[in-house]
């Protein structure tokens, strides 16, 4: 069972990840429905500034040649190269000034799904007062499911709104939901 839904107040950090060209339609690493998320993004990203909370957008931005490709025997195709079309966040995603942009996966030896895994973030979440997260973005069952794990992880109420994501198959984001919720993830249907 579903978790009401988290309505943000301060004390709160609404957290975007990856809603980058590269996994919406047409892009390198297509995630079915990917499109379909923004207009809820948007929704809290208004939400999120009506509040007066943090809004972080996260991107993955991999030199030419990272460890995930495949071509370098990594499990993806490349996808999100600094500097590319694909790298841009989604052209309908309507992020404030004044959001945190969070860019990972740079080191080009080593995947970094998390936007809590060596961006600072979490200190810097808990410099401005945040103590609950709430989670949207792509893909459900890789990046959203490893920042929400590692959010609970840091001490964070860590909420995940099922509207706002997109797995990458249908399997993985029942298995990324199951593990979030044995986590202490609270996973929102609405």
């Amino acid at each position: 069972m579903a978790s009401e839904a988290m309505r943000l107040t301060p004390g709160d950090a609404l957290i975007v990840l990856d809603v980058q060209r590269d996994f919406c339609a047409g892009g390198a690493l297509e995630v079915s429905g990917a499109d379909k998320i923004v207009s809820v993004v948007n929704e809290l990203i208004e939400e999120a500034v009506a509040a007066g909370v943090p809004i972080v957008a996260s991107r993955d931005w991999h030199p030419i040649g990272h460890a995930s490709f495949r071509d370098c025997g990594g499990p993806w195709p490349a996808h999100c190269v600094q500097g590319s079309a694909g790298a841009q966040f989604h052209p309908d995603l309507r992020l404030p000034e004044r959001a945190i942009i969070v860019s990972k996966g740079e080191s080009l030896e080593r995947d970094q799904l998390s936007a809590l895994n060596g961006t600072g973030l979490a200190e810097r979440l808990r410099r401005l007062g945040v103590r609950r997260l709430l989670i949207v973005g792509l893909a459900l069952d890789v990046c959203v499911l490893e920042t929400a794990l590692d959010a609970v992880s840091e001490g964070f109420e860590t909420h995940v709104r099922l509207s706002g994501a997109r797995a990458i198959t249908p399997e993985g984001g029942r298995d990324a939901v199951e593990k979030m919720r044995k986590a202490g993830v609270f996973v929102e249907d609405g």
